[in-house]
């Protein structure tokens, strides 16, 4: 016997294909199983029994027709039997050999090649059929994108997190009627969804019916950090998988032609089977020229099989012919409808996942195959097609990975003094954040597509926000929260218009920090959003490129108090709204290509601090406007091409504090002694040779910086400012330092490093503010200092 487990080979697949099964395939796989064990069948008889038996016919050659074993035995015999005497056959004087002899010669030449080979022939052509069945999941060039899709299948329909999501759906559709009060008990029971306020009736029932009522589970199951990750892991793989296979339609053209294949197949073998199944006989009639060896040259066969096979034949010719209907149906599904399209219309309805997208091609070919199968196969797949799927699961990894213990690690004090949280580069916000009522200030950077919660309003003690290009959406329920408590608003985006609408109308706000840039076709006009409902803003920063102060910073200039506009080189050209702020105290002009001093500045009386770093200021002759500005304090000049400071800032008698570090300076004039009031000089990275002699009038001075220059030596009337608490002198050319130093009782810090100095005044030590921290200096000049002078300045 053959056992059919020999094929098996040619119908073995993983159990995992099954899905892409439809049912006519199931049925056409059964049917092949039938044929094949009709061929095995067959061949196994073929092989282990005799196929003929032939014996000589006594008739005289004239007298024999055209079918003489019809003629024959069937009259012979019934006579015989009829008159109940013992049968004695005819004696022919053959013996076994020769007998044999003409079995074989009559098989293969009297027997139709149709009865001798209908086994076979089954065998093969079932072989057939089961190669083009599974033809598509063996060849290479379809075989790995099945086996991919299959693998990444099954995972999603087995992973919690589609129960999750799906159970999030379910349970929001459940809500609904719930909340509006027309659940009834049952409803209650079986969904678990909380009811709405009922009627007495309705509670009196459900009382007295407790069996019924079911404890209300949780609607969505908790994922570990482990599913959490698995589950983003096949996020990535579904969206890699879905370009790879939607670039083109392999395997739908490979199934087509298979089909195809196996329906002309099928025509052909019906065909010629039904033309030579008639030629299965079971008398069959030889003439061989054997005279010369067995005395006889015409035979009467009996083909033993030809009964059985006959059955056979016709049981396998029926099956051919539902094989052959189920090819014929596949073709019709294959073309009645597009196969290469496949809309999740159904799936958004049920799920409310209305971004699912509709998928082509091969995709979509193996999803309509899949709903033949099972369509729930699809409907959990389609979980992981949705953006907004991924989203609540980032979400939930975020929430298992920012635990609140480990977001409270992270909060610290910033440099306003509030408890600030900071967060950078995450995929999401994790509303663990909200659980953290105390902090003050919330920075998130570089956090796409922020969304709110509601659980923002938790943050009761929120009074600063920073968004980094951080994209954000805010509902309107919020708006209101963060309009009454937060006071400070820092938005840094790549161009402005990317800044959100609803920080415009944050009623409360009291500091707006916008930073990005205008459209190049834009920056000339510099447009910004209205600023009539900041009411209360008095700080605003705006860094880009505008080539005019915005319009609507006039909005705000009753109560604007600072402004600093960091314009990275672009040139501002239209300064006079400026004029308009007269309440403006601090004003900064940062890199904005200034070559002189704007005329505006000088009509704010109340300007107190005016910076003007990186520019390309040269001159400064309309330092003599300041005196204009009566209150003005602080004057930041650095970072600029300044090569002299005029004769005329003798008249800022109110002057503080005169920053012109990083500018090309030579000298000093001697009327600079006559600023009476200054307490802070700094004139480091220039090249000034020498001071003048004035600078000891400057009775209040407390800072003076003179580090990077080029002095040799220091008036002695310097050390008449007695005030001087910081003195730097580093990286000049100095080769002593006066012993006029130790009337500097004040001075607590001293910088001398990049001199020249060969030692130090041992009067450093009546410096009693001075300690070893605060002395800059090489070690080998301070170790020469008398060692009472050290021990001074090393006591604590």
């Amino acid at each position: 016997m053959i056992p059919v487990a020999e094929f098996k080979q040619f119908t073995e697949q993983q159990p995992a294909l099954k899905v892409l099964k439809p049912w006519w395939d199931v049925l056409a796989e059964y049917l092949t199983v039938a044929m094949l064990m009709i061929g095995v069948f067959g061949c196994t008889l073929q092989v282990t029994q005799d196929k003929i038996i032939c014996l000589p016919n006594h008739e005289p050659q004239e007298n024999l027709s055209e079918a003489p074993c019809q003629q024959l035995l069937p009259r012979r015999i019934p006579e015989q039997m009829g008159a109940l005497q013992e049968v004695k056959g005819l004696k022919n004087n053959l013996d076994l050999q020769q007998y044999s002899f003409i079995n074989q010669l009559c098989y293969e030449t009297a027997l139709h090649w149709y009865a001798k080979y209908f086994p076979y022939l089954v065998v093969i052509h079932t072989l057939i059929f089961m190669v083009c069945t599974s033809f598509w999941f063996k060849f290479p060039g379809t075989s790995s994108k099945i086996e991919h899709f299959i693998s990444i299948l099954g995972k999603c329909f087995d992973s919690p997190w589609t129960t999750r999501a799906l159970s999030e759906v379910s349970g929001e559709n459940q809500k609904g009627p719930a909340a509006a009060g027309r659940a009834s008990a049952t409803i209650v029971a079986t969904a678990g969804a909380t009811p709405g306020k009922a009627g007495e009736g309705e509670k009196e029932k459900v009382l007295a019916e407790p069996e019924k009522v079911v404890t209300e589970p949780p609607v969505v199951t908790l994922l570990d950090k482990k599913e959490g990750e698995q589950a983003k892991a096949l996020f990535e793989k579904v969206k890699k998988f879905r370009v790879h296979v939607e670039e083109g339609d392999i395997l739908y053209t490979m199934y087509i032609r298979q089909t195809v294949l196996k329906v002309c197949k099928f025509l052909a073998i019906l065909v010629y089977n039904l033309v030579y199944v008639e030629k299965i006989s079971f008398l069959v009639a030889c003439r061989v020229e054997t005279s010369e060896v067995t005395g006889y040259a015409s035979f009467c066969c009996n083909h033993t099989k030809a009964h059985l096979f006959s059955k056979l034949a016709f049981c396998y010719i029926s099956f051919v012919c539902i094989y052959g209907l189920t090819c014929i149906y596949t073709l019709y599904w294959l073309f009645h409808r597009p196969l290469k399209e496949y809309s999740f219309r159904s799936v958004r309805e049920e799920t409310g996942m209305g971004d699912i997208p509709d998928v082509k091609n091969d995709f979509a070919f193996m999803l309509h195959l899949i709903d033949q199968y099972d369509s729930l196969y699809s409907k959990r797949f389609a979980v992981f097609l949705s953006e907004v799927s991924e989203s609540r699961l980032k979400q939930l990894n975020l929430n298992h990975e920012w635990t609140p213990e480990k977001l409270r690690q992270k909060l610290q004090r910033n440099a306003a003094g509030r408890l600030e949280l900071a967060l950078c580069m995450l995929p999401g916000l994790p509303d663990t954040i909200f659980e953290l009522s105390e902090v003050e200030s919330l920075r998130l950077e570089a956090i796409c597509d922020i969304t709110f919660p509601p659980g923002l309003s938790q943050l009761v003690h929120l009074q600063e926000l920073s968004l980094l290009h951080s994209p954000t959406r805010l509902p309107f329920s919020l708006q209101v929260f963060l309009r009454d408590h937060l006071k400070v608003m820092r938005v840094k985006c790549e161009e402005l218009r990317e800044v959100p609408l609803w920080v415009f109308g944050l009623r409360g706000l009291e500091e707006l920090h916008l930073e990005g840039l205008f459209p190049q076709e834009l920056a000339r006009a510099a447009t910004l959003e209205s600023l009539r409902e900041l009411k209360q803003l008095k700080v605003l920063s705006l860094r880009s490129n505008a080539g005019k102060v915005p319009a609507s910073v006039t909005d705000v200039a009753g109560h604007l108090q600072r402004l600093s506009l960091h314009n990275d080189g672009a040139r501002l050209v239209a300064l006079n709204s400026l004029k308009k702020l007269a309440a403006l105290r601090e004003l900064e002009l940062v890199a904005c290509g200034l070559e002189r001093i704007p005329h505006a500045v000088f009509s704010l009386g109340a300007l107190q601090e005016l910076d003007l770093k990186d520019n390309h200021l040269r001159s400064i002759e309309e330092i003599l406007s300041f005196q204009h500005c009566r209150k003005l304090v602080t004057l930041r000049l650095w970072h600029n091409q300044i090569a002299y400071v005029p004769e005329h800032v003798r008249k800022l008698r109110s002057l503080e504090q005169l920053y012109l570090s990083y500018n090309k300076l030579e000298t000093l004039p001697s009327q600079l002694g006559l600023c009476s009031g200054l307490r802070l000089l700094d004139v480091s990275h220039n090249g000034l040779h020498s001071l003048p002699p004035e600078v000891g009038h400057l009775q209040n001075l407390q800072h003076l910086a003179l580090s990077y220059n080029a002095l040799e030596a220091l008036p002695d009337e310097l050390f008449f400012c007695r005030k001087l608490r910081t003195l730097l002198l580093g990286d000049n050319q100095l080769s002593q330092l006066s012993p006029h130093v130790g009337a500097l009782r004040a001075l607590s810090r001293l910088e001398l490093k990049g001199n020249r100095l060969e030692a130090l005044p041992e009067e450093l030590g009546n410096c009693g503010g001075l300690k070893k921290a605060g002395l800059l200096v090489e070690d080998t000049l301070y170790q020469g200092l008398p060692a009472e002078v050290r021990d001074k300045m090393e006591e604590e």
